[in-house]
């Protein structure tokens, strides 16, 4: 630990689920009967579960071990679910891990979750002073730095308002001033900056470069791909709660992008042995046509309705291959698929703009509301483009410009003496 501020050894964080059986569109007459029958079974076997709940271990994090070195920018990257989260959680000291052990050398300040550390009831103004409190700054040293947060956040004409009424975006603003101007040894920041507008994310990405110039150490999750690769010099990437690669930035996103492409291909078949109820996705298959800048996507879905649901339709999105979103269609956002115990064969037809040539993966979504979800089959297929969608092109698009190339029309050169 003679030259480390941070070292994790054989971390481990097991959560319990529950899961609860419950029946489609129960009458309230059937929700107390069936509460009554679980009462009276309680009573009569005392210690007995019920027979409709079932629970199962979740390792969110398994025998995960790395080093960090006083003034190291790391990247963590991975998909959802993957662990990253409940890492910063437990170096954040928030939750405990399971088994394993954390050193820390050092303050850490985090910024995990909008609002977390804040007081719903106080100022924005009292906020600073309590959120500086738990990370262990005296009062003089919060004042000196008081001044500077409030510039930074750029919510000086809301200084004395309870931060309950704060946009989530102003939230943001304020969490991160806070943690990055009151001088941890430590910063901890989890995608909660997705938040904020792209200039304020460009303003704290700046911020963190000054940190970590001072020598003091960030640790920065992200599914923005261009920011891991403007601030973090190494990386780590976690799947499923281990860590599969861990090295130079771009190696670890290289792994990334390749990992996202494992299995994937234009068809996609729901397995055999998965067993769904309701609505439910089955096959999904792509073909792309045309040429640039004129592509279309053909799209055929075959949908089967198992049991009980309510009226849905479907949402496709296309992602890079960090999961990065692209564009979202919708062709038709009323309940169009019924509950009739049949099997639905939808073709739909996306006509693409102009898109930089690269592959991109294809999520369909069915759902009978915009946050009621029936079925999602994340990245289901994937194509690629080859071909500029300008013509003549000879130089390289990036995807640090955009992935869209709009049709741009010069109307007029206009030349104007100097003298």
């Amino acid at each position: 630990m003679a030259d480390s501020i941070l070292r994790i050894e054989n971390l481990s964080k097991k959560y319990l689920l529950r899961h609860q059986i419950r029946e489609p569109y129960t009458t309230l007459r059937d929700t107390i009967a069936t509460g009554a029958q679980s009462l009276g079974r309680r009573l009569m076997q005392p210690g007995t579960r019920s027979p409709r709940s079932t629970q199962e271990e979740f390792w969110a994090l398994k025998d995960v071990s790395f080093e960090v070195k006083q003034g190291d920018r790391i990247g963590i990257i991975g998909r959802n679910g993957a662990g990253k989260s409940t890492l910063l959680k437990i170096l954040s000291r928030i939750t405990e891990p399971t088994t394993g052990r954390v050193r820390i050398r050092g303050r850490v300040a985090s910024l995990l979750e909008v609002g977390t550390g804040f007081h719903p009831e106080l100022t924005g103004r009292e906020n600073i002073y309590l959120n500086g409190a738990i990370l262990g700054m005296g009062r003089v040293e919060i004042k000196r730095k008081f001044d500077e947060i409030v510039d930074f956040a750029e919510i000086e004409k809301f200084l004395d308002t309870p931060v309950k009424r704060y946009s989530s975006g102003m939230y943001v603003r304020l969490a991160f001033a806070i943690a990055a101007h009151l001088e941890p040894e430590i910063l901890v920041v989890d995608e909660v900056l997705a938040v904020g507008d792209a200039q304020f994310q460009k303003k704290c990405l700046g911020k963190m470069n000054d940190v970590a110039s001072q020598g003091r150490t960030v640790l920065f999750v992200s599914h923005n791909m261009a920011a891991i690769r403007a601030l973090c010099s190494t990386a780590i990437m976690l799947d499923k709660g281990n860590i599969v690669q861990q090295g130079s930035t771009a190696e670890c996103i290289t792994a990334y992008e390749m990992r996202n492409l494992s299995n994937q291909g234009s068809i996609w078949f729901r397995s055999s042995n998965e067993q769904k109820s309701g609505l439910v996705i089955t096959k999904v298959s792509l073909k792309l046509l045309g040429k640039q800048p004129n592509l279309e996507l053909d799209l055929e879905i075959l949908i089967e309705s198992r049991s009980n649901h309510k009226p849905a339709f479907l949402a496709v999105d296309i992602t890079d291959l960090t999961g990065i979103a692209i564009m979202q269609a919708l062709p038709k956002s009323e309940g169009f698929l019924l509950d009739c115990n049949f099997k639905h064969f939808t073709d739909m037809n996306i006509r693409l703009p102009p898109l930089i040539p690269g592959q991109y993966l294809v999520s369909i979504w069915a759902g009978s509301h915009n946050t009621e979800t029936l079925d999602w089959v994340k990245e289901a297929v994937t194509f690629e483009i080859f071909d500029s969608p300008t013509s003549g092109r000879s130089f390289s698009h990036t995807a640090d410009h955009g992935y869209i190339v709009p049709v741009s029309i010069l109307r007029n050169i206009e030349e104007l003496s100097l003298n």
